[in-house]
């Protein structure tokens, strides 16, 4: 006998496809100079208790921020493939945190995880699950209202750089 128990439901998910008629350098170049770094000092004050004043540098942030990346491209040359694409992890703990503390599981999809990826014929685009779509699974109003304008920021940041 196990102490563990399991539940498993099935969610709807939108998933959205960005495509850019710029190479895969401009686009790259666009949405990492209006999305910036996230400072992760931020997370050092957290650590060492400084709330209130971690709290004034997150409130100076952007609405959109990049906590990370991964070169997913690099990662298919084991495969014997020369691809480009790059994970993003996109988001703002501000908002983030404006949803887990309604829904603690939201944190599972904060930051947004975007693909931008050039597929075989050229084509540059972005991909991504539909924040509207993966927090509403929790059926709660307060979280939906913070993922409409997620999703709004999202969009508006990803269609400026494929533009």
């Amino acid at each position: 006998m196990t102490n563990a128990t399991h539940d498993t439901n099935t969610i709807s998910v939108e998933h959205v496809t960005i495509r850019s008629k710029n190479s895969f350098d401009i686009v790259k170049a666009k949405l990492e100079s209006s999305v910036p770094r996230i400072d992760d000092g931020i997370f050092t004050l957290l650590r060492y208790g400084e709330s209130a004043r971690a709290l004034k540098e997150l409130e100076a942030l952007p609405p959109l921020s990049i906590f990370g990346f991964r070169d997913h491209g690099a990662t298919l040359t084991v495969a014997g493939l020369k691809r480009r694409a790059i994970q993003y992890d996109i988001g703002n703990p501000l908002t983030a945190t404006k949803m887990t503390r309604h829904q603690l599981s939201a944190a599972l999809y904060a930051p947004i995880r975007v693909l931008m990826r050039e597929d075989v014929n050229g084509e540059v685009g972005f991909e991504f699950d539909r924040p509207v779509s993966t927090f509403g699974q929790f059926g709660d109003s307060q979280v939906d209202n913070i993922a409409r304008q997620l999703d709004k920021d999202l969009h508006a940041a990803l269609d400026a750089a494929a533009m």
